[in-house]
């Protein structure tokens, strides 16, 4: 007896019945629909017999044939075929069976699911990208990341920055795609045009590219480019918010007495405090004193001094930053202050209320010159216990490493919260020159991971 690709045996037997006699025919199945992929991701031309073996086995388990075209978008086969929606969310998580069973036909269907959504992310092709096509792809890598678990955008920043999706470094990866589809677009022709530039998602690649070329862009297309950040910064500012908000304005003050007003009465430690003075035969409660609650909180003003690498590699730690930094000027009590440096350092001070103006103010790429910025930095520390600086950069200083070293280590030895950070990004991907690293650990400072849930964590707790 003999078999056909798809591991359909020939005879009156049905599509999912196994031949006693020859190979497992689901498997037959799965081989097929992974081999298709994979020559599809490598080559890109059609394998007739793949192509021909993959269309039978997806028509034997009833999925629709769009799921084999790599030009047919997710969106359209969901919205064609909504019951499918359900299906990709999680289709790529950890498969939580207990009793360790197989089911043998869920795991085709599985693969052939999984296979669409590997081919529309990963097989991007090489030539000249369009508005609706980049468009196109932010929308399937969102699949992909709902299939993993995660909201979209949650492995590539954005919206769902915070998200704690990780999938095993999968994140840098798509935005690595994601910017050359970026790279392989007419950029300045889409923003032109007002139609093919509502159609652009703002993205980390998208803004890093419109940062770099802002300068050679005028008239709509500035003013197209410009909505695209305000959307983006938009964006992360809602989500880095949530979470900053949660944070109290300050521990109560003690030393301060309670103010006797009728709203700050704690009735619950009156009556406690009050017990024994409760009369059976009366039934009736005799308060000696009244207890009040502390609402005056410390006062002292804490001081925030970030200080931004923006030489070319840290393009995605200066938008989380500007973001985050406007996010906590905004805090009662909170006296923040920005700069950025490459070879020369900039005070970004005056607009730090502002991520989108501090944003259009920078000139990203060069190199950088670390003990510069320090030398704008350090006149900005008044108090040192009540002041926290936090430093973003691979620190890649090379001849300036020592000097920038000295510089640091005196600002934490007066008494100053220092805290370095490789990069604030959406993904956690950080790189750091080793020679700091290991200067900071036995400092006593070490490099905070790169995600930026991290650095809002560490600032709450100095700042409130």
């Amino acid at each position: 007896m003999t078999e056909d690709l798809t591991g359909r045996p020939p005879g009156p037997a049905g599509p999912g019945d196994p031949s006693p006699a020859g190979p497992d025919p689901y498997d037959n199945r799965r081989q097929v629909l992974y081999w298709r992929l994979l020559a599809r991701l490598f080559d890109g031309e059609e394998q007739p017999a793949l192509e021909s073996a993959s269309l039978g086995v997806v028509e034997d388990i009833g999925l629709p044939s769009a799921l084999l075209d790599p030009g047919t978008s997710l969106d359209s086969v969901v919205q064609r075929h909504p019951e499918l929606a359900d299906e990709f969310d999680g289709l790529m998580t950890p498969d939580d069976d207990a009793a360790g069973s197989r089911d043998r036909a869920a795991e085709v269907r599985r693969a052939a699911l999984v296979s669409k959504v590997l081919l529309n992310v990963f097989a991007t092709g090489s030539s000249t990208v369009t508005a609706e096509r980049l468009a196109r792809w932010q929308s399937d890598a969102g699949w992909l990341e709902r299939a993993l678990g995660g909201p979209p955008g949650g492995l590539r920043g954005g919206r769902a920055a915070g998200a704690g999706l990780d999938a095993g470094g999968l994140g840098p990866e798509l935005a690595a795609i994601e910017a050359d589809l970026v790279g392989r677009m007419r950029l300045r022709e889409v923003l032109a045009d007002p139609a093919l530039a509502a159609r652009l998602t703002p993205s980390m690649s998208l803004i890093e590219q419109l940062l770099r070329d802002k300068g050679n862009l005028s008239g709509v297309a500035l003013t197209n480019a410009k909505s695209l950040i305000r959307r983006y910064v938009d964006e992360v500012a809602e989500v880095l918010r949530t979470q900053v908000e949660k944070a109290t304005v300050g521990e109560l003050d003690r030393s301060v007495p309670p103010k006797r007003v009728f709203r700050n009465l704690d009735l619950d430690r009156t009556i406690w405090k009050n017990l024994t003075n409760w009369s059976p035969e009366e039934e009736r409660l005799y308060v000696d004193r009244l207890y009040y609650r502390h609402t005056v909180r410390r006062t002292t003003p804490q001081r925030l001094i970030v200080v931004v690498d923006q030489s070319g590699s840290m393009v995605d730690s200066m938008v989380n930053c500007t973001v985050l930094a406007s996010i906590f000027a905004g805090l009662p009590k909170v006296d923040v202050h920005l700069i950025a440096y490459d070879t020369r350092s900039i005070d970004l001070t005056p607009w730090v209320h502002d991520p989108f103006d501090v944003l259009l103010r920078t000139n990203l790429g060069g190199g950088n010159d670390g003990p510069v910025a320090m030398a704008m930095a350090r006149p900005k520390i008044a108090e040192p216990k009540n002041t926290v600086m936090v430093w973003i950069s691979d620190f890649y200083e090379f001849d300036r490493s020592q000097p920038l070293f000295e510089g640091i280590e005196a600002v934490h030895r007066s008494g100053v919260k220092f805290i370095p950070v490789g990069s604030v990004t959406s993904s956690g991907r950080q790189e750091v020159n080793p020679w700091f690293r290991e200067r900071f650990k036995a400092l006593g400072t070490p490099v905070v991971s790169g995600h930026v849930n991290k650095l809002v964590h560490e600032l709450k707790t100095f700042l409130t």
